[in-house]
């Protein structure tokens, strides 16, 4: 974003979503757009993740992002600490393109998370002097409140993220702000202060919704919501959303969850690791009886994939191209809305982009490969 531009006002809302849908007309297959709170969301995401902090993949990035929007991709995802705040910006600059192209703010849904410290652009000399200079010293976190050396969940350092990531994407609100990998904190601290620390945090997030920087809020997890119960990193949706509640009352905005889905982790939807009363369930139904959106990533496993993709998923999907048929199995399991694909190059995007022309797959093939596969 330039230096002279105003943050853009506003927020995904239902009317921009349906604008964005109405862009495409037949050229999107049915099934790519989905309906979550309201809202009109691509079954495929771009994010923002890989990639060195230099100016050649702040260029690229910004390229891909264009290109993903006016190809039928509404959700972006980023984080403060990807590319040390340069992914951000590079969306920023995308956007910024993007508007004076004739999209609206509405359309598209801008996604971030924090919870790791990052630098600012690059890699300081001195790191523990630029964390103690940049927030130490300015009262943001105190030592006390990092865990793991790297994450910190306090009220004070997520208020100060926000207005970062605000101003590095350019718009005065974000529409998913989640909290990045918060399970780094149980390797280190008790699961009830753990538990205090999400319960403080949630309340501080509400407040940012009320003061309308964020509309809407998550975790972004790694293993939280794919390990056995008995796992020291296991987090209970239940329990989080106990919290939310406690925080925010039944009309609390935790409402998504980001977590690793792909042919290769099928956990989410395999694994029956959450209780919701009296019923054992798997994420996938937990957070559908919990109204929490759920959102996949590393849904090629960054390409590890190629190559291991079983006949019986091709002949299923009718697709020859491996990461193709990864990414659709992604899409089209049931109870995940969005698929996020790392794309930092438009060839990326382009590859991408020819299942917005594929409807996802039935139910019915979906179900048929499983029992194949079992």
């Amino acid at each position: 974003m330039s230096a002279s531009s105003l943050p853009k006002a506003g927020f995904a809302t239902p009317e921009g979503t349906r604008k964005f849908v109405a862009r495409f007309g037949e050229r999107a297959a049915p099934g790519h757009f989905r309906e979550r709170h309201g809202l009109i969301i691509s079954s495929i995401g771009i994010g923002t993740y890989l990639g060195e902090p230099d100016a050649a993949t702040d260029a690229s990035y910004t390229k891909a992002v264009v290109a993903a929007v006016e190809g039928g991709i509404n959700v972006v995802d980023t984080a403060i600490n990807y590319r040390l705040q340069r992914s951000e910006r590079s969306i920023g600059t995308a956007l910024e393109k993007l508007f004076a192209a004739g999209f609206a703010r509405e359309e598209i849904l801008i996604c971030t998370k924090a919870g790791f410290l990052t630098p600012d652009g690059d890699i300081p000399a001195d790191a523990n002097d630029y964390f103690y200079r940049e927030y130490i010293s300015k009262g943001i976190f105190a030592v006390e409140e990092i865990a793991a050396g790297c994450h910190c969940m306090a009220p004070r350092y997520l208020k100060d993220q926000i207005e970062r990531s605000r101003r590095n994407l350019g718009v005065e609100c974000i529409d998913v702000f989640y909290l990045h990998n918060p399970e780094t904190q149980l390797g280190e601290i008790p699961r009830a202060e753990f538990n205090q620390r999400i319960a403080t945090a949630f309340e501080a997030l509400e407040a940012e919704v009320t003061a309308s920087k964020i509309r809407a809020y998550g975790m972004a997890t790694w293993n939280a919501f794919r390990n056995e119960p008995r796992a020291p990193d296991y987090l209970s949706l239940e329990q989080m959303v106990e919290l939310a509640r406690q925080a925010g009352g039944n009309e609390h905005h935790f409402q998504f969850v980001q977590l690793p889905f792909n042919l290769a982790m099928p956990e989410a939807l395999m694994r029956p690791n959450q209780i919701v009363g009296a019923k054992t369930l798997s994420m996938v139904q937990a957070a559908r009886e919990m109204r929490i959106t759920l959102v996949a990533s590393a849904s090629l496993l960054q390409s590890h994939l190629v190559g291991k993709v079983s006949p019986v998923i091709h002949d299923t999907f009718g697709l020859d191209n491996d990461l193709e048929c990864a990414l659709q199995f992604v899409r089209s399991a049931p109870g995940i809305a969005t698929a996020l694909v790392g794309m930092k190059r438009v060839e990326h995007v382009g590859a991408n982009l020819k299942l917005v022309e594929i409807p996802p797959a039935s139910q019915e093939q979906f179900r048929k490969m499983f029992a194949t596969r079992s």
